[in-house]
């Protein structure tokens, strides 16, 4: 049995409406807002804005459909990622580097994800095999 798993990859400026559908999910979720009419038309206008200012914008692609997104200012800034499984082992760590619009994915099924400020594995000498913990917020 051969099993997929969401791609992380450049989004297509005809998936805009898409990714600002799913950025709403993702906020509404938090509790932020409620999902309206106006915050979707809101956050369509805002991937247009963040991206004409150079943003980069990546999306978890899962067999065709979005799953999640991701807007960062990559001249400035890039992501140290660890991949998690479900036991809380970190099984990769990964770097995205600016401008490369390589897949990151893993090669072992993951619980997630966790991004960082680019660097602070190495400060904090984070590697494979380390245990991820974290506290629910409530």
């Amino acid at each position: 049995m051969t099993t997929s798993y969401p791609l992380v990859r450049p989004a297509h400026r005809d998936e805009y409406d898409e990714v600002a559908r799913v950025w709403m999910e993702s906020w509404v979720s938090t509790g932020l807002d409620t999902a309206s009419d106006a915050l979707l038309t809101k956050l369509r206008d805002r991937v247009h804005q963040e991206v004409d200012n150079g943003w980069s914008l990546f999306v978890a692609d899962d067999g065709g459909r979005l799953a999640a997104m991701l807007a960062i200012d990559i001249p400035k800034l890039y992501l140290d990622m660890l991949f998690v499984a479900v036991d809380g082992r970190v099984v990769k760590i990964a770097h995205a580097v600016p401008h490369d619009e390589s897949i990151i994915s893993s090669e072992v099924p993951v619980r997630g994800v966790i991004e960082l400020q680019g660097g602070i594995c190495e400060k904090l000498h984070l590697k494979v095999g380390d245990l991820a913990k974290w506290k629910k917020i409530s």
